[in-house]
């Protein structure tokens, strides 16, 4: 895994200055090397968490002639059986590195080749003959890459964090990006907290010749799935392949992994699999609150773990623990991103990566195989919400800011942004065919919306502030594929989710593990915000000057009032309270990565 950054420009030296200290600030991606390719008018770097050919994968990486130039970050899980196609046309390679496939299928296949890629990247490829830089996401948006259109350049890298270095100026807030952000915990599609900045959307491809974008496409969409007329026995059967395919290749690597387990289906899953495709105990990790209300997923993870023999720890963060670790979460999502998840997701990444590179997660099962109640409302219900909220057939209607509070809380530019923060989801929706059912509508909306602008920031972020990779094999794209394919009857019925993976499984787990209701991965937040953190924020939130251009003081006073009774009211706190986090270290800051144990109020006076 590593991070990426450059410059295109349409004329003269770019700034080697400015692109270093980008790199600097991807150096957590990529804590073992880093290197730098400039060409005229073009600048880029790489950072390198070395984890295939670990002597010989140095980037960037040239074709032999050295017309071609790349830098990289992710996996190409297919790169032994795509490199021994290659080789057979006649190519030659230099490096045992698996990102060298991409450089050799670009020679033999032009721009048709990354329908031959399969696995989680974001890279820049330079083809120096035709003066091109393509810029490309993977399929489901597994690893991040943003850009920055210019009148006179484009720039580009992995992180928020790293961009700003190359602005001219101190960069604004997106009043779009900050209330999507606010509503739903997340800014979608191109939108993000940053004017002036986008992301390269998933299964994207971008083209800049001369520092000019001149086209832009998508390579591959959920759209083009057709569902398929099968049953149970049909599925399991071809399932069954999917799956030793995907998890022989996601097992590829020169470094040892483990995984995360909670105490649900689809880390259990992962456990069974790797070790039954490894054929010795994995290294595993869980996470969990006891004392809190909550219901502790500790011990079915321990069932788990001792039923496959695997190497378990077990880690219990205080309330001290997780507020602690909220700066440094922020600065690591950098994107603006609430969920409360981030932070024992950051207390387990700093564990694993103690002594591991790469680590396995479960994300995506859930909204692949539609394991999710929201996916399970009625029509009635659905019918209803689309009366007062059109656009999504009652689908993701609702924000945490509802009926007084938008004109309570927010300020003129935030206010005037109100009806936007819906738009990734209509929009979402309205792009799929009449023919689809509800559900498998909502599953596309979730796919590019919530699973790369959300899940999937946890997913990659959390972990690589560490130097740890992130591996999630339900987010494959064969997968994901063949699970909105399923008739909807596989994956529903009886008020009941997840029923073909959860039937696929018993091949696998015990009936009663498979069987257990899906409580979701929930943190105690609420339950710990006392009155002495409340009484922080109260002198500090409606007096910060960041915050004050966006939300009105005596709003946040009555937010707070309200939180320890309104699970949204905590909710749309938290937001604020990352917010000025994030200004605070990036804005007002200079981007430094906070210590992983610092009280947020320390951060905020």
């Amino acid at each position: 895994m590593c991070g990426i950054a450059g410059i295109y420009q349409k004329d003269g030296e770019c700034p080697e200055k400015r692109l270093r200290d980008a790199i600097k600030n991807l150096s957590h991606r990529g804590p073992d090397d880093n290197g730098i390719y400039s060409h005229r008018s073009l600048i880029m770097g790489h950072t390198r968490l070395s984890i295939i050919d670990l002597e010989g994968g140095h980037q960037p990486l040239f074709a032999a002639d050295n017309s071609l130039v790349l830098v990289a970050n992710g996996e190409i899980y297919n790169y032994i059986e795509l490199r021994e196609e290659l080789k057979k046309l006649g190519h030659h390679f230099l490096t045992r590195s698996d990102s060298e496939v991409i450089l050799h299928a670009y020679e033999e296949y032009g721009e048709d080749f990354l329908r031959h890629l399969r696995g989680m990247f974001a890279f820049a490829l330079f083809d120096r003959t035709r003066e091109k830089l393509l810029l490309v996401r993977d399929r489901l948006g597994i690893k991040p890459l943003f850009l920055a259109n210019r009148s006179d350049r484009v720039f580009f890298s992995s992180e928020l964090k790293s961009l700003i270095p190359l602005f001219d100026r101190e960069p604004e807030v997106d009043p779009d990006g900050l209330l999507q952000y606010i509503q739903n915990q997340f800014s979608s599609g191109s939108t993000t907290i940053l004017k002036g900045v986008e992301r390269v959307l998933p299964g994207e491809a971008v083209c800049i010749e001369r520092g000019q974008m001149v086209r832009r496409w998508k390579y591959w969409s959920a759209l083009d799935v057709k569902p398929e007329k099968m049953d149970q026995v049909e599925a399991q059967e071809h399932f069954d392949t999917i799956m030793e395919t995907v998890m022989i290749q996601h097992m590829r690597s020169d470094v040892p992994f483990g995984l995360f387990l909670s105490g649900g289906i689809d880390s259990a899953i992962l456990l069974a699999l790797l070790s039954h495709f490894k054929g010795e105990p994995i290294r595993t990790f869980s996470v969990g609150f006891p004392g809190t209300r909550l219901t502790s997923e500790l011990p079915a993870a321990e069932r788990m773990a001792r039923r496959f023999s695997s190497i378990h720890t077990q880690i219990t963060p205080s309330e001290k623990d997780i507020f602690n670790i909220l700066p440094l979460t922020v600065w690591a999502a950098d994107d603006l991103m609430r969920d409360y998840a981030n932070m024992p997701t950051a207390i387990l990444s700093a564990a694993a990566a103690q002594e591991l590179k790469v680590v396995f997660s479960g994300e995506g099962g859930d909204e692949v195989f539609a394991g999710y109640g929201r996916y399970r409302s009625s029509s009635s219900e659905r019918f209803v919400k689309n009366l007062f909220s059109p656009g999504t057939g009652g689908f993701r209607t609702r924000g945490d800011l509802r009926r007084r509070w938008p004109r309570k809380l927010l300020q003129k530019p935030l206010l005037d942004s109100v009806l936007s923060a819906r738009s990734p989801f209509v929009k979402a929706w309205s792009e799929t065919p009449h023919s689809w059912s509800p559900l498998e509508k909502m599953q596309y909306v979730d796919l590019v919306t919530a699973i790369p602008d959300n899940l999937l920031v946890k997913a990659d972020r959390m972990m690589m502030a560490f130097g740890l990779e992130g591996r999630v094999p339900f987010l494959d794209h064969r997968v994901v594929e063949f699970g909105l394919s399923l008739p909807d009857h596989l994956k529903i019925a009886r008020g009941k989710g997840k029923l073909f993976l959860k039937k696929w499984a018993l091949q696998y787990l015990p009936a009663d593990h498979l069987d257990t209701p899906k409580k979701g991965f929930h943190v105690p937040v609420g339950e710990w915000l006392g009155e002495s953190f409340l009484d922080g924020l109260r002198r500090t939130l409606p007096q910060d000057p960041a915050v004050g251009l966006w939300f009105k003081p005596e709003g946040i006073r009555d937010l707070i009032d309200q939180s320890k009774g309104s699970p949204a009211a905590g909710r749309v706190l938290w937001s604020i309270l990352q917010f000025a986090l994030w200004h605070r270290i990036f804005i007002e800051g200079s981007g430094e990565r906070p210590p992983e144990s610092v009280n947020p109020m320390d951060i905020l006076n």
